[in-house]
């Protein structure tokens, strides 16, 4: 193994999960969660709230600058919710998800923040929790008539869902499969950007499932969309709940049969092929797309 390798691996800023991480590293949660939907169920020690304004969550800050999730409700925060509910256990303790207007100014302790911010600076957990949360409340602004005869929806007590009192329409919460797979060509692998990424981050091609796929076919389809080159030996990695806004990743990878990289201009802008020795910037390290990375990296080496 050359010194340069080496340094990459011990470079925590590149792989931090490297002393743990596999091929099929886990993102699900530590502790077990439990769907409850009947409010005299809610009895519990304790409790997160997930309160948001508009995409932001509201945190408390702490002088290391460091970010927590409110234990309190909204009202006990002298916030009037527009719309809360109750999500289940994590463990032993209840969460709830909130939503306040926007002419809401919380305490100078707390602070309203965007979800994707909070990344690194929250357990993984609580990260995903909140992206579960997020979720709900999207369902909740998205469903709020019953689309079939336009009769306003009622909660359902007995499962995560809606009830329309006219028609009887049941509405669950949207999710939208997605694949995401890293492609490798011996010592090098394909990464892409799209003009929404900050300035020099590459990822891992991605896309939506389509009805009648399969996943292995969205992969293939995906690739051959995005930037027009063959794979073969397509293997499941890992999944991951992604809240932005309502998808569950499904993470692959593949290796390089033929053809020459072709962008399709209106998914991204560029896409290479890099080496362990020049990679760019990468994504955040709890993301699926940065396993796949790492999973690159720690083969290459």
């Amino acid at each position: 193994m050359s010194s340069n390798i080496r340094k990459l691996l011990r470079d925590e800023t590149l792989l931090p999960f490297h002393k743990r991480m596999n091929k099929h590293y886990n993102f699900s949660l530590k502790a077990r969660f439990t769907p409850v939907f009947r409010a005299d169920e809610a009895a519990s020690a304790s409790s997160y709230w997930f309160i948001f304004q508009g995409e932001k969550l509201l945190t408390t800050v702490t002088e290391n600058t460091s970010n927590s999730i409110c234990t309190c409700s909204p009202e006990q925060l002298g916030l009037q919710p527009i719309f809360s509910q109750f999500l289940g256990r994590y463990g032993s303790t209840n969460c709830f998800v909130a939503e306040v207007g926007d002419n809401v100014t919380p305490a100078p302790s707390l602070r309203f923040k965007g979800l994707r911010s909070l990344f690194g600076t929250v357990e993984e957990d609580i990260f995903s929790l909140a992206g579960r949360a997020i979720q709900i409340l999207h369902w909740n602004r998205e469903h709020q008539f019953c689309g079939k005869c336009g009769t306003a929806m009622k909660i359902r007590t007995s499962e995560l869902a809606k009830i329309c009192p006219a028609c009887g329409f049941v509405s669950f919460p949207r999710l939208s499969p997605a694949v995401i797979m890293s492609i490798i060509r011996k010592d090098h692998i394909l990464l892409a950007r799209a003009p929404r990424f900050p300035p020099g981050m590459y990822s891992t091609l991605a896309g939506f499932v389509e009805p009648g796929e399969t996943l292995e076919e969205a992969v293939k389809r995906e690739v051959r969309e995005e930037v027009n080159v063959r794979i073969g030996n397509i293997t499941y990695v890992a999944s991951q709940p992604w809240p932005f806004p309502h998808s569950i990743m499904i993470g692959f990878s593949a290796d390089y049969v033929d053809g020459e990289i072709e962008i399709d201009d209106d998914e991204i802008e560029d896409a290479q092929w890099f080496s362990l020795r020049n990679l760019p910037v990468l994504p955040s390290k709890i993301t699926i797309a940065r396993l796949l990375i790492d999973n690159f990296v720690l083969g290459s080496a």
